[in-house]
């Protein structure tokens, strides 16, 4: 394949990580040339000099301004490529992966192709999106109805190739000049969401997101770290993005419909819905990375 892949990590206290996934990339690119660049968001921990011994990729040390804004680092840091492979430290590439995504690429023309994604035990994860809406904002995901969940359980659904809404941001492969067309991510967002507006942005210019089965991620989840204030992010972001593509009564209403999910599941003992509660009615208190502390409804 002449096809020439950057493949972008953004690290974050990823010591313990970032090493397997470097390790998986040689039988995972096969025949497919790559430029790995690892983009450092300012860890404190070993993360750092475990990549500084490493001869395979570039480091590009970076102060924290979130997920999206490494991503662009990275992208910039590269030299002249097709596509750029998008990873969490977290993850490790399966043999073959990125020739298959890099097929389903030149074949569809998509913008953006997800992999099939499983657990360290083998698992599938639900990596499959649909976009969101009210009906979906309900809290009533845990029925699988299409349309109440955003995830996408059903099995098959994961065996066949095809166009998808948007898919977890943790592993996708993106069209170089999808990512030039589209002005790179979006880095308000900091962290989470992110890729669902990617993905959205990228179908309204015309670029597709296409599932590829068989280019398989292991994602061992978890490395962003999960804490009360990332939770926060998670959930006023998800509003945030609905807000920025709706009319006001309408990021009204799913505003509310999120915050009587999250009470919800505060009353089942999900203790970090307290955090995403209060930065929901306390613009304030909200974390100051995000940058939409004036407003209810969060822009």
């Amino acid at each position: 394949m002449r096809t020439r892949v950057a493949i972008v990590i953004v690290t974050f206290n990823s010591a313990d990580q970032i090493g397997a996934l470097l390790d998986s990339v040689p039988a995972a690119a096969g025949d497919v040339p790559v430029e790995i660049v690892v983009v450092d968001n300012g860890s404190t921990d070993d993360t750092v000099a475990v990549v500084e011994r490493r001869t395979e990729c570039r480091l590009v040390r970076e102060t924290n301004r979130g997920y999206a804004a490494g991503i662009n680092a990275g992208v910039r840091a590269a030299g002249a490529v097709s596509a750029i492979l998008v990873l969490n430290p977290d993850c490790r590439l399966e043999a073959g992966a990125v020739p298959a995504l890099v097929r389903t690429m030149m074949r569809t023309g998509a913008g953006i192709v997800a992999p099939r994604v499983v657990d360290v035990e083998g698992n599938l994860t639900w990596s499959l999106r649909r976009t969101p809406t009210l009906g979906r904002a309900s809290g009533l995901g845990f029925t699988g109805h299409p349309a109440l969940s955003e995830y996408v359980t059903e099995p098959a659904a994961y065996t066949r190739a095809g166009v998808v809404d948007w898919a977890l941001g943790a592993a996708l492969l993106v069209d170089a000049e999808c990512h030039r067309a589209l002005g790179g991510w979006d880095e308000s967002y900091f962290l989470y969401s992110e890729e669902t507006d990617f993905c959205q942005r990228a179908a309204r210019a015309g670029w597709a997101t296409w599932f590829a089965p068989d280019a398989a991620v292991v994602h061992v989840g978890g490395g962003s770290g999960q804490s009360p204030r990332t939770h926060a992010m998670q959930i006023v972001n998800r509003v945030r993005f609905y807000a920025r593509g709706h009319s006001t009564p309408a990021a009204g209403l799913y505003f509310a419909l999120v915050l009587a999910s999250e009470l919800t599941w505060l009353v089942r003992g999900h203790q970090q819905s307290r955090a995403s509660i209060a930065a929901l009615v306390r613009p304030r208190s909200r974390p100051a990375e995000l940058g939409c502390s004036t407003g209810l409804i969060p822009r």
